[in-house]
């Protein structure tokens, strides 16, 4: 099976598990606002994560010298988060609608990775040379990090603790789940991107650097000014 197949396979996967972590939230009768899924909101999400992940995807490709049209996950989540803040603001909605989320988002970039590691060198996502032991060869003999399997594991870690939160009804992690995981996401992505063959933009930051500051920075500042989590004693996050 060829790597632009199983990339595929592996990106309708990553939605199949995104759609069941929705559905097993639902079955632990957890209630999300409602406005989360509203179509006007669903087109906001799923135009800005468009443009945002073919924008700072192929940007990319253009600074490290290479051609092309590309897509990143961080510029879709980066796009998504900016088109559902201006719909918000233009609806007037206040209320904060991201947390049914994050166990998808984690779900779906710890399965989403494993196909971009299995697309090999022509999805650009591949790490530096190395001469550890775990280093892989994707086609051209040199042994490279496989930073697509450290994303996936580092996001799966999170998964994991995410279901123990809801199972023992934490309610600051439910509440805040959406915050904590882009948080989360930002800080082990910024770590990942020196192990990445990427252009540098700025001294030795890569543009992935800066988004991903600018992901947890924005993460950061709306955990600071969350309000502080009802327990959930009607078992509902309205």
């Amino acid at each position: 099976m060829s790597g632009a197949l199983l990339h595929t396979l592996f990106d309708i996967l990553a939605w199949l598990a995104a759609a069941a972590a929705i559905y097993w939230l639902s079955r632990r009768g957890l209630q999300f606002p409602s406005q989360s899924f509203a179509l006007p909101y669903i087109a906001a999400l799923v135009f800005g994560a468009g443009i945002g992940a073919y924008l700072f995807g192929s940007a990319n490709l253009w600074l490290s010298g290479q051609s092309g049209i590309a897509r990143s996950v961080e510029g879709g989540l980066a796009g998504g988060i900016v088109g559902i803040e201006l719909y918000k603001w233009s609806a007037g909605v206040t209320v904060r609608t991201g947390a049914r989320f994050a166990l998808p988002l984690a779900l779906g970039i710890a399965i989403g990775r494993i196909g971009c590691y299995l697309a090999g060198l022509d999805d650009f996502t591949y790490g530096t040379p190395t001469a550890l032991p775990f280093g892989h060869d994707f086609g051209d003999g040199v042994r490279r990090h496989p930073v697509q399997l450290y994303e996936s594991a580092a996001m799966a870690l999170f998964a994991l603790a995410y279901v123990v939160a809801v199972l023992n009804r934490n309610a600051f992690t439910i509440t805040n789940g959406f915050y904590l995981v882009l948080a989360y996401y930002g800080a082990q992505r910024f770590l990942w991107e020196f192990l990445k063959p990427y252009g540098a933009l700025i001294g030795p930051l890569t543009l992935f650097h800066l988004l991903s500051l600018s992901v947890l920075l924005y993460a950061a500042f709306m955990l600071a000014t969350a309000p502080q989590a009802r327990r959930l004693q009607n078992e509902s996050l309205a």
